[in-house]
């Protein structure tokens, strides 16, 4: 390497080492996360910047010219790489399309950037980045990547916009995210679950500080709620609402073989033990769905939640022959209830589903009549109730005396606030859809799930 090389690969790490320090001032709560990458030059790697979750790549010359234009730019540079990992961008980039996923991570990251108040990440008002994450903000309450990758998808761009956005958005190389050897992709899984460790203590902090006072997290804070999140298992969360309940049919750990065998070998063809013919199940009889028809929800969104909700149903072991399910849509007031008796019922209401409302969001309507429901014994043995709903509304003051889950298709704003004792599942479109295609696997002639509506 030539003198001038090593100047500017001097001049590089230290414009990063007074980029880190000046963010530290305004966001003490990314204090571990900011000094997680260790600076290497970039070499052959990037002529901009790269990171693998370990080191951070950079070219000396593009880091010069970035901040002899703007301090600005290079703050937001470094932090952007910063949130990238803090997020799980690289490790979830597996199974998507490269060029809408890179450009999905880097809106998102850029969202978080424009919504952070402090002179150093200040760039001013872009409009073609104000107009994108008004097209997105209208279709999710917080900007993931999941959802705006979701929605480049559904948008299905010329190529000439996809190539104006990307320019806009573009920051950093993304060379280092797709790990192809088993060697590669063993380290990328340590360097995910490094990230995630970190992202869930920086909630934590952040929980912690924004409780007392306001720290101007609130945007890092939602986004990062999403990429610490554990993959949610669908088909098991049903399952907690199922009840003891006794069945028909052999119950293998009752039954002693040995006495069974040993009286067909005595006799011939007469055992001394017969096989009991009922065993101890856990089955869902008694169950509430709630569907909120507000004006923020989409009939089709609805629709497929019932499709995913039913298969999950209808899968083996979960429901027994006759069923008592009651589906409440409501906004501000009920406007239908609909009693399923068995699960053909719910098929049939399924594949005619209309939704009803358009009013504000209310949810107490619903508890105030299931209440009635269990005064009139409607119910012998309510379990709990399912809510489907985007979390925005008035709650219950009080806890019912059931199980209640409000089940949110994406993270919602830190602005809504659950009562302590609701259930809070959190699912993407891609958790329902894998647990749908698992029940409708184990029923291959019931569901023809590549006809189902996509949203």
């Amino acid at each position: 390497m030539n003198q001038r090389g090593r100047n500017l690969t001097e001049i590089g790490e230290e414009i990063l080492m007074a980029s880190r320090n000046e963010l530290y001032m305004s966001l003490p709560y990314l204090d571990v996360a900011l000094c997680a990458l260790r600076f290497l030059p970039g070499g052959e790697v990037t002529l901009s910047l790269a990171t693998d979750g370990e080191n951070l790549y950079y070219d000396g010359s593009w880091l010069a010219d970035r901040y002899l234009r703007s301090r600005v730019m290079t703050n937001r540079a470094y932090l952007h790489i910063i949130l990238h990992c803090m997020l799980r961008h690289l490790a979830k980039k597996r199974g998507k399309v490269p060029e809408l996923w890179d450009l999905a991570c880097d809106a998102a990251v850029e969202s978080i950037l424009d919504e952070l108040d402090y002179p150093c990440l200040d760039e001013g008002t872009v409009p073609m980045k104000q107009k994108f994450f008004g097209e997105c903000r209208a279709e999710m309450p917080v900007l993931t990547a999941e959802g705006i990758y979701r929605h480049l998808l559904r948008q299905k761009l010329p190529e000439y916009e996809l190539a104006q956005l990307q320019r806009r958005f573009l920051v950093d190389d993304h060379i280092l995210w797709s790990p192809e050897e088993q060697e590669q992709e063993q380290q990328s899984k340590r360097q995910d679950e490094k990230w995630q460790d970190l992202s869930s203590k920086t909630q934590t902090g952040l929980e912690t500080m924004m409780s007392d006072h306001g720290t101007g997290g609130e945007a890092v804070l939602e986004q990062v709620r999403v990429a610490v999140r554990d993959d949610v298992d669908y088909r098991a969360f049903l399952r907690r609402f199922a009840a003891p309940r006794e069945v028909v049919a052999v119950d293998g750990d009752a039954f002693d073989y040995i006495f069974y065998t040993y009286g067909l070998q005595l006799y011939g063809n007469m055992p001394l033990v017969e096989p009991p013919e009922t065993r101890e199940d856990h089955r869902i009889e008694d169950f509430v769905i709630a569907v909120d028809t507000s004006m923020s929800t989409s009939g089709e969104l609805v629709r497929q939640f019932l499709a995913c909700t039913y298969a999950v149903l209808r899968s083996a072991g979960t429901f027994t022959r006759k069923v008592n399910i009651h589906i409440i849509q409501c906004d501000d007031q009920i406007r239908s209830d609909t009693a399923i008796q068995d699960l053909e019922e719910l098929r049939d209401y399924m594949d005619h589903f209309a939704l009803n409302g358009g009013s504000t969001t209310d949810f107490r309507p619903v508890f105030d009549h299931v209440a009635k429901l269990l005064d009139a014994k409607i119910f012998t043995n309510l379990r709990g109730l399912l809510y489907f709903t985007d979390g925005m509304g008035v709650y219950p003051e009080k806890r019912p005396p059931y199980e209640t889950a409000f089940i949110l298709l994406g993270e919602p704003p830190l602005s809504v606030r659950m009562p302590p004792w609701a259930i809070r599942l959190v699912l993407e479109l891609p958790d329902l859809e894998r647990a749908a295609r698992e029940a409708a696997a184990e029923l291959p002639d019931e569901i023809d799930w590549d006809e189902l509506p996509r949203t």
